[in-house]
């Protein structure tokens, strides 16, 4: 068994608590897409292949590669929370 001196931390936590903060961070901004006083949390930048993905036509198989990044508003907040547990662990 691997033990775990207290005050030492993880990083696969970090990295867990950074990703649940990206997802439930965009989740919250697309809720809050339809909500007036709240439209802010959605601003945000797209980038990567936005247009037209790469795609292989093999005839026995096709793949299709995109690679998409949005940050937003609510999602950099969701970071910044995450970090903050992380922090106070």
């Amino acid at each position: 068994m691997a033990y775990q001196r207290k005050g030492t931390k993880n990083g696969w936590t970090l990295f867990l608590l950074v990703l649940t903060g990206i997802v439930l961070g965009g989740f919250i901004g697309s809720l809050a897409q339809g909500v007036p006083y709240l439209k802010w949390l959605d601003f945000g930048y797209k980038f990567g292949m936005v247009g037209n993905p790469l795609e292989i036509d093999l005839k026995v198989i096709e793949l299709t590669f995109k690679i998409l990044i949005r940050i937003t508003v609510s999602s950099i907040l969701g970071v910044a929370l995450s970090l903050f547990v992380y922090r106070k662990l």
